[in-house]
């Protein structure tokens, strides 16, 4: 089930490669990820020695919760838990020219929340033309097709 997603992601950035990583979180944050307070914006994975840890996503507070969470608490790293094959992967991938890991979404698998990532490649601004195009004119031929059928 799809909790939160990256909207932008996919109109900022091409990808090349998609992985699930399990998420450390704590009890508050789930409750808050539920509720639909997250926000991607900035966000992105890096490698540190063994482990790999998702920077700068912020879960805000809970609405039932009565302790007020500092703005550093909101965006701390967050670890991921994937196999050792995969942050190898990750890590050969990301040190690449050009290449990053950010987050696509957050889903709830057997009452865990699981993050989308995966690797991406920045698109630049032509190129964002060109996909606005394409999704225009893939809505305008639904639309032909619809209105054909639809009589």
């Amino acid at each position: 089930m799809l909790l939160a997603k990256n909207r932008k992601a996919l109109y900022n950035h091409e990808i090349l490669e998609k992985f699930v990583a399990g998420l450390v979180l704590k009890g508050y944050e789930v409750k808050a990820i539920r509720e639909g307070n997250v926000s991607f914006e900035g966000a992105y994975i890096v490698v540190r020695g063994k482990t790999a840890w998702l920077v700068n996503l912020t879960i805000s507070k809970y609405s039932k919760q009565s302790q007020d969470v500092p703005e550093a608490e909101q965006r701390r790293d967050r670890q991921l838990i994937l196999h050792e094959q995969e942050i190898n992967k990750l890590r050969q991938e990301v040190s690449q020219k050009g290449k990053t890991a950010i987050p696509l979404a957050l889903l709830l698998q057997h009452n865990l929340v699981k993050l989308e990532l995966a690797i991406v490649k920045g698109r630049k601004e032509y190129e964002k033309k060109e996909v606005t195009k394409k999704r225009q004119i893939e809505r305008d031929l639904q639309r032909e097709r619809k209105g054909m059928y639809g009589l």
